[in-house]
């Protein structure tokens, strides 16, 4: 079995969070953090942290905390970080194109290098990347090696689509459709229902 299948996904979630953290304090040169102090910034318990982090081997010394630097590269290369991850985004309308402008993904180690829509030819405000036509997605996907796709395309469409997606070689689905994809075991969707989201949150709101 894949080492990576054993650990739970909310620990692959929280190692996200300490790879921001852990960024923020190098960029403010801090060299080393303390477990207590590293999991205050991250809102978890020290115990979590440190169980956390030993699934990838032992970290820090006792007295004088995590080499932040060190643990950083750490993380990223266990979250796949070490380079820039190709990525491509299905369906640019306005939530696709808004996607396509957040900074934030090149950051944190992805590359949004194309774009596919089946209007493509439309015109539309420019992007930070090419928006090309959705038949050249699968061929695109296998000339430049993506794994990875971001889905933005409506509910009657997304099952289509995340198909075409697999058949390509895509190994990971960030879906912002609100259907539920039928995919084969080897391949992970994370779904983002905005909606459920708010509704969520509504249920606390007095």
């Amino acid at each position: 079995m894949d080492k990576r299948e054993e650990i739970p996904k909310k620990t692959i979630y929280r190692l996200s969070v300490y790879s921001r953290c852990l960024r923020r304090l190098l960029e403010n040169g801090i060299e080393t953090v303390s477990s207590t102090a590293l999991a205050a910034a991250a809102g978890v318990k020290p115990s979590q942290l440190r169980k956390d982090l030993a699934y990838f081997g032992q970290f820090g010394t006792r007295g004088l905390g995590y080499p932040v630097e060190a643990l950083l590269e750490t993380i990223k290369g266990v979250l796949g970080r070490e380079t820039l991850q190709p990525v491509i985004l299905v369906g640019a309308g306005n939530l696709g194109r808004a996607l396509l402008r957040y900074d934030g993904f090149r950051k944190e180690g992805f590359n949004l290098v194309a774009a596919f829509d089946l209007a493509a030819d439309k015109k539309v405000p420019v992007l930070p990347c090419p928006l090309l036509p959705q038949e050249e997605m699968v061929e695109f996907i296998g000339k430049n090696e993506v794994k990875m796709a971001i889905l933005c395309v409506p509910a009657e469409s997304a099952q289509q689509v995340a198909n075409e997606l697999v058949d390509s070689g895509i190994q990971g689905v960030l879906n912002f459709s609100p259907a539920i994809l039928r995919v084969p075991e080897q391949v992970v969707v994370s779904n983002v229902d905005l909606a459920m989201e708010l509704e969520n949150l509504s249920f606390f709101i007095g």
